[in-house]
This record gives structure tokens, sequence and C-alpha cells, in this order.
């Protein structure tokens, strides 16, 4: 049918997301507070329907409405009758499962566009012969014209996210380019808002262009409110433009995940909860980041919570100019044994941070130590789901008040196992060790990556005039409300990313770091080798996320893996080794190699170089000198040693999508809450989102289609 980077697979890994014995070991009371928060998170995930392209919130209505009545295995036959094969009502069900996992039609890691394994006019046959459209006929057809171009399309920018001529966005209206993003940072940074929580619409007044900042809140009123001081909302003149700030973006949903925020708190564990969650129930009321960051700072003093959470516009990765946060939400119960090893890191790393390759006035004056837990999810809400997080993502709290590190047990257990038959591009002699040893040194590197890649370094402020730290040196700082993501932008997540993954090879060669995860000997040794195996050919793996086309990449962490391998590779005296082969089909293929003898020796001294230049530049805020570096590394081309370009086509040759997981439902039965689970498949999948909307799914719909049908004049460009 199509390139099969454009579908997903009728054999697609799904996997039930386990946590029933973490879930049954809570009160009574906690179990409560964890079912109205995952109703929260919810409801609130669904922002990113609209948060990722036009057309997703009107297909996942029409998915709803369709297994709403009808379950996988009941619509089965009505799929036969009307046309299709086994193998395409199970495309069917892998794409609808797909756009569930993902909250949209672009694949959550990567960017790229997803559309149906099948024919256009058999997927119509399906939709008409349904028994949600024999009772609703003209209100599903009309929902069908509405989506079923934008949903099977591949034309130019649709293929992939992106700004302007570089793909679709919603964060953007579709006449926006990257000026105009630049100029509304500017405009933000001026005003002292966060873009966090906000979209950008441009439209054309009497010849004239004028912008209009929208700020997600359920309130939608422009006034002050009482209580919040003087309103950030209004019109302003910015550099002989016009600039409008209004709230309410996206305001039913956020109306919801403030009323479970409130039934939350009558649940809450203690006043730093309570305060946690009146900070965040007011910034989504009101659509203010500053009550965000106060709910934060009470999360963070909320230490060692049986129960742990966050919500809110989180990671800023899919925004093309890098300082939009998507919504994202979690609740999750606390792992104790294996958070024991990580507060262990957390009290060593006084002794660790020292040995980072920067000089000292690089790194924090004081380490403010986190709470690092290894959490069982109950829910992860938004476009996907990682293996570990390091929050809040506001640079001034970070610096001076602390963050948080949580490792995802249960999802690490499930998303990152591995069989042999499919691992790719490695020496037959690496696999099995590779299986062995992935998972621990993966947990690993993720304790490494979190808490003292993400945690470590400080950034330059200019308070007053700065000084310099060396009289013939020039440094640039970072001035009045800048922050790393508003200075770096379109680069900042990969960068960071990339630093935290080098702050992690680096340490792990660490005896005192290897021994805090149980790791001594040769099978120190062995996890050493097997993680940084695991980086070089994930930076093998990351050309499938880079587009030639716009010569962009879709996915920060794999564009992060690629520099570190490009690095590694520079390196020479024989570390990594990556040549392109036949395979046994006769097809091509690619082997990498690692000389674990050389880790210690070339290998760490090509990442301590390298590690101390990202931190540098971060630090003072060279965003010349950083870009320079970064996409120097990132280039993708034909020509040096290695032909990458031709690399990516094996790697699209011989890809493997990732795992889509399948959470389950809390349900109020009474006085009790009761954990409701599904089947680890496409169709348990789809199950678990029909009945998680159960209690207003026809009004929840309807609004979905309202906030769709209110923003759709805004992308026609």
């Amino acid at each position: 049918m199509v390139d099969s980077q454009y579908y997903l697979p009728n054999d697609i890994g799904v996997s039930a997301l386990d946590c029933r014995e973490a879930f049954s070991l809570l009160s009574p009371r906690e179990q409560m507070y964890s079912h109205f928060l995952s109703r929260a998170a919810w409801y609130g995930g669904l922002a990113v329907l609209l948060q990722t392209s036009p057309e997703s919130a009107n297909i996942f209505v029409l998915l709803q409405k369709i297994f709403r009545k009808q379950p996988a295995a009941e619509l089965e036959p009505v799929a036969m009758a009307a046309g299709l094969t086994s193998e395409e009502y199970q495309a069917f069900l892998v794409y609808a499962a797909g756009l569930y996992a993902n909250m949209g039609n672009y694949k959550s890691f990567g960017d790229t566009k997803f559309i149906p394994n099948l024919p256009k006019d058999k997927l119509k046959a399906l939709v008409f012969a349904s028994q949600s459209f024999k009772e609703q006929p003209g209100e599903m057809e009309a929902l069908w014209d509405s989506c079923s171009s934008a949903l099977f399309s591949l034309e130019g920018k649709q293929k992939q996210l992106g700004l302007g001529s570089k793909g679709i966005t919603t964060y953007f209206s579709g006449n926006c380019g990257l000026e105009d993003a630049e100029l509304a940072q500017k405009f933000l940074d001026f005003q002292k808002l966060s873009a966090y929580n906000t979209r950008l619409f441009k439209t054309e007044k009497g010849g004239k262009m004028s912008y209009e900042v929208r700020l997600a809140s359920a309130v939608k009123s422009d006034c002050a409110i009482d209580g919040e001081g003087e309103t950030r909302c209004g019109s302003f003149s910015f550099e002989d433009q016009e600039f409008t700030v209004k709230r309410g973006d996206y305001a039913q949903i956020m109306e919801r995940v403030c009323h479970y925020l409130e039934e939350a708190q009558a649940h809450a564990a203690s006043e730093n909860q309570t305060k946690m969650l009146e900070g965040y129930r007011r910034s989504f009321t009101f659509g203010s980041i500053d009550a965000h960051k106060e709910g934060s700072r009470f999360w963070i003093k909320d230490k060692g919570p049986t129960v742990e959470s966050y919500i809110g516009f989180i990671e800023s990765y899919r925004d093309p100019f890098g300082s939009r946060g998507e919504f994202e939400g979690f609740v999750a119960v606390v792992n104790k044994a294996m958070s024991e090893r990580f507060a262990k890191l957390v009290s060593s790393a006084e002794v660790l941070l020292p040995e980072l390759p920067w000089p000292r006035d690089f790194e924090k004056d004081t380490f403010l130590k986190p709470d690092f837990t290894s959490l069982d999810v109950l829910t992860f809400t938004g476009s996907g789901v990682p293996a570990g997080i390091n929050i809040p993502n506001y640079d001034d709290i970070r610096q001076s008040e602390g963050f948080k590190n949580v490792s995802l047990g249960n999802v690490l257990a499930v998303a990152y196992a591995t069989q042999k038959e499919k691992l790719t591009f490695l020496e037959e002699d690496d696999k099995d060790a590779y299986i062995k040893w992935m998972l621990p040194s993966f947990e690993m590197q993720v304790g490494l990556h979190e808490l003292l890649g993400h945690g470590s370094g400080k950034l330059f402020v200019q308070v007053s005039p700065p000084h310099r730290l060396q009289p013939q040196t020039k440094w640039i700082w970072y001035r009045g409300n800048e922050t790393w993501d508003s200075r770096f932008s379109t680069i900042a997540s990969s960068y960071e990313e990339c630093r935290a993954e080098c702050v992690g090879l680096f340490l792990c060669l660490n005896k005192l770091a290897l021994s805090i995860f149980g790791h001594e000997g040769q099978d120190a040794e062995d996890v050493v080798y097997i993680n940084w195996l695991y980086m070089v050919r994930a930076g093998l793996l990351g050309l499938e996320f880079y587009t030639p086309e716009s010569s962009s990449w879709r996915q920060a962490h794999m564009q992060a893996s690629f520099v570190i391998l490009r690095v590694l590779l520079e390196a020479g005296e024989g570390l990594v080794h990556l040549e392109e082969v036949a395979g046994a089909d006769g097809r091509p293929d690619a082997r990498i190699a690692l000389d674990r003898t050389k880790i210690h020796t070339v290998g760490k001294s090509a990442i301590q170089r390298f590690l101390c230049k990202l931190q540098v530049l971060k630090a003072t805020a060279d965003v010349a000198g950083g870009r320079a570096l970064y996409d120097g590394y990132s280039a993708v081309t034909d020509s040096g040693p290695h032909d990458f370009l031709r690399l990516r086509d094996t790697v699209l040759l011989r890809k493997e999508d990732r795992k889509m997981l399948v959470q389950a439902n809390t349900r109020v039965q009474g006085e009790a809450v009761e954990l409701v689970e599904y089947e680890g498949s496409a169709a348990g999948l789809i199950h678990s989102f029909t009945e998680r909307f159960q209690e207003d799914a026809e009004q929840l719909e309807a609004d979905l289609l309202e906030l769709s049908k209110r923003d759709s004049p805004c992308w026609c460009h």
C-alpha cells in the first residue's frame, strides 16, 4: 500500500501495564486519591488530540462512537460482511489502538503520521455498516466526511509534525513560520509570560498582521480574577505588531481536570499535597503558569509519598519551536525495594557530581537532594509513556529549589524487554549478553541520566552586570526572563537529552555508581559494555527519525543518540566499527560493534571532551556555539566514511515499531475503588478507552468536536 513508515504493522507489540500488586497495597484513602488524580490526568490528556493535528479529535470521536456501541469482537462479523478481510480488520484495530496510544494520528516517538493499512473504501464501508451509523446516520456521515480525507492523506507536509513548510502543527496557526515563533517568544519574555500552556494564532486585519496568544484555562473571561492579582490578558503593541493574550483554550477539558483535582484534594495525605493540587487547579482554571509553579514547589516538598503524581503542560518535545508543553499527567505507586537503590544514588550524588568533566564554577552551588523513586505506573496520559522523568522543567525552580526524579519500573519491564530474533544490527556474539544485561544497564542509565544528567550543571543568569569568570573570556549569560528553552529553542530538548545521556555513559564507568546498582566485578563490566553498546545501536536506529527532505530530526532522544554515535565514531582507534553488509535474506543490512577494551580509555576521553563542551555552551547561553556544535554532529549526509543516508534506508527496511501499552482503569464501587484491567492486545487497548469516559461520553465527544471545529479555519494555509 504505502511506505511501511506510515502505518502500524498488524503484529505490533501490545502489552498490558501491570500495576495490580502495587495498587492492592494502597489504603482505601490512597486508592481514592489515585482514582481522582487518574480521572484528572485522563481528561487532561484529551487536550493532546488538539495539540497534535487538526483531525485527531474528530478521528478519536469517530472511533469512540463506533466502539462504544460495538466492542471489537462484535464489530468483526460486521467488518467481514462489509467486505473486509481478517487482515484488514486487524489493521483497523491496530490503527485505532495506535490513535489512542499516541493520542493522535502522529507517532509520539518520531512525530511521523500513521494511516490505516487498508483501502479507504473498505474503512468507509465498515463505518457505514456499524451500529453507531445505523442509529445516527446523519451525524456519523458528517463525522466521517470531516476527517476521512485527512485520515488517509500523506500529502506534502502532512507526513510529519513541524512548523511552516516542514510539517503539521496545531501549536501555531497554519500561516505561522519560524519568524513568527521567534517574535512571539520575544513578546512572551517581555511580558514575563511562559509559553508552556500557550498556542499562537496569526490573523490579518486591514493588511496588518496580529497575533493571538491563547492560554489553556477553564475560565474564558480575560478580566482580572479575585485572588489572581492583575490579569495577564489584553491587547499589547510589541515591535510594531499587535498581540492579544486570551484565556479559554481547551476550556471544556480544563473544567473537567479542575473538577477531579478538587475531588482528589479531599483524599490528600498531607498539607503539601492539598496545596500542590490547589496550585494546579488554579493554574488550569486561570491559565496561570505562576500558579502551576507554586503547585510544583509543594510537589517538591512532598517527600516520599506512597502515591506520586504530576500533571500539566510539561514536555516541549513536540512544539516545533521547543517551548510549548504537551499536556501530561501520571499517577504511580512507589516501589520501595527499587527506590532504596535510587535513594543511595541521591546520597552519593555529592561524591559523583565532582567527577563530571567541567570546572566547579559550572556546577550548582549546592546540590538540592531530590526525591528519586521507582514507580509502578497506574496512569500515564499524554502522547506516550517514558521510562523516567526529571521534573519540574522550570529552570528557576530547578536551580534554586530542587526537582524530583522518577524511574517507571513497570514500564521498563514491559516496554524495553526484547527478543533475540528482533535484535537488529548487532554481532551474533553480542545478542545473548545484550538480552541478559539490557534491562539492568538501562535501569542504571535512566537513574544517572535523570538525577545527575538533568539534575547537574548551572545556568549563568545575569542579575546585575555580569562578572567574568576568566578575564580573557567573554560570557554571554541568560538575561531577564530568558530560559534554556527560550534561548536554545528548536535544539533545546535534544541537546539537553544528549547532555544527560553523556552523563549516564560517563558516570556508569564509576565503580561507586555501579555498586549502588548492585554490580561488581565482571557483572559490572558487562553492564558498562551493554550500556555503551545500547547507545551506539540506538544512534544507528535513530536514523529512522531523520527526514532528509527537510533535513530535520523528529525525535529528541534519537537525535541525541545519533550525535553520541558520531562522537564515538570520530574518536577512532577502533572504538566503534560500523559497516554495511548483506543480510541473510539478501537485502541490505548493517553491523555495529564496540571494542569493550577501549571504553575506559578512548571512549571515556571522547565523551569527557564532548560533555564539557555541551555544559559550558549551555551554561553561558552561547546559542551560536551550541548550535554549531550540535547541528554539526546531527548532520546526516552521504559523505565521509559512512553513508548515513543510505544507512537510513537500511534502518527503515528493518525497523520495529515501539510497543503500545494498555493501561488499567479505576472505578468507584460504593466506598471502594476497583481496578479494571484489560488484555494486552489492540482490542484490549480500544476497550480500555471506550470504558474510560463512560460517565459523560456523549457530552465529552460533543465538546471535543466543538473545540476542533472552532479552530478548523486556522489550519487552512
